[in-house]
């Protein structure tokens, strides 16, 4: 792998992301927890503290002193380096073909391609390193024109399951929750685990949309900016109000019972820190009537205290869009989840 073996994002997605080699990230554990190229995988040429000391000396003493004590750092881990990579994709001869990049696709990048080159893989720069995919990422955002089709309905009105079901029918879906991993309301991130960065949502949501056929709409469900603690694109969040939205009705009975399904597992101290996050809103004495009906394990008399409030707060988002944007898609206890995307799907036409 010479220095000059370099590519374009577009090409070194396209290469890596098509099952013909493996994408190696070689800035540090922090820079890549905050946000990486999905797929890649961590190879750091420096820890978190080496990349401080190095950036210290670089300002303070200059290059060439800079450059002196990162060699003395990556010496002793050059064969590290080289059995990592192994262990990912094997051997030179077995692997087809390995990618670098770093944050510039600079000295970091350039020095780790000379060594898995000096060992005999094959492979390539990434011209303009992770800030040019980030650029990437953002420009899908705001060149996304994809006709839009928006599923809305007020909390428990199983929109994710009907998203899924309209992915199963061939429908072009973006799960933005699963993205997440966050269901979006006070209450979604319970048994979820930790959700991504803000950064890393762009990228992965990024990468999802550059798969889409763009003469074909594609279905998301409503949201608000925030999902969690990630924020959803403004190009695409003002696209998903501005296009048209169905409104979901199922029965209050089937809501109450698929809210409970959801979270009825959580432990009572999480549901209580659910509550509380949304105290303001709710009201002292509807807090107070919720918190008491956990104590007594009425898990149906505190989701109904609940969708007061989330009833409410839909209710007026949806009052914010214009009448000829949102159509009603009422569903009886009658329907099975396939039913109803088979009449959405029948309707989208």
């Amino acid at each position: 792998m010479r220095s000059s073996s370099r590519l374009k994002i577009d090409d070194f997605l396209a290469f890596a992301q098509e099952g013909k080699g493996v994408c190696f990230d070689v800035r540090t554990p922090a820079e890549f927890e905050q946000g990486h190229i999905p797929g890649a995988v961590n190879l750091p040429l420096f820890t978190n503290e080496e990349r401080v000391i190095i950036g210290t000396l670089y300002k303070q003493q200059g290059r060439e002193d800079a450059i002196l004590r990162g060699l003395d750092m990556i010496g002793p881990k050059m064969r590290g380096f080289i059995e990592q990579v192994r262990d990912v994709v094997g051997t030179p001869d077995e692997c087809p073909r390995v990618y670098v990049h770093c944050w510039r696709g600079g000295m970091r990048s350039e020095s780790m391609a000379w060594l898995l080159s000096f060992y005999g893989y094959k492979g390539a720069v990434l011209d303009g390193g992770y800030k040019a995919f980030r650029q990437y990422v953002l420009a899908t955002f705001d060149d996304f024109q994809h006709p839009l089709l928006v599923l809305g309905g007020s909390t428990g009105s199983k929109k994710t399951e009907l998203l899924h079901e309209l992915n199963k029918l061939g429908e072009q879906t973006v799960d933005l929750e699963a993205i997440a991993n966050h269901r979006g309301s006070s209450f979604g991130g319970l048994q979820k685990g930790p959700q991504p960065s803000v950064e890393m949502f762009e990228n992965l949501l990024a990468t999802e949309l550059r798969t889409l056929d763009n003469t074909r709409h594609v279905w998301v469900e409503d949201e608000s900016r925030m999902i969690g603690s990630v924020i959803v694109p403004k190009p695409l969040y003002d696209r998903m109000q501005q296009s048209t939205t169905y409104v979901i009705c199922i029965p209050e009975e089937e809501r109450l019972a698929h809210l409970i399904s959801l979270y009825g597992k959580a432990s009572k101290s999480e549901l209580i820190e659910g509550f509380v996050k949304i105290r303001k809103r709710l009201g002292g004495l509807a807090l107070a009537q919720a918190l008491d009906a956990l104590d007594r394990g009425d898990l149906e008399e505190a989701t109904k205290i609940a969708l007061t409030y989330y009833d409410k707060a839909y209710n007026y988002g949806l009052e914010q869009r214009s009448e000829a944007s949102c159509l009603v898609a009422e569903f009886g206890h009658d329907t099975t989840l396939e039913d109803r995307a088979a009449r959405l799907v029948e309707r989208a036409r």
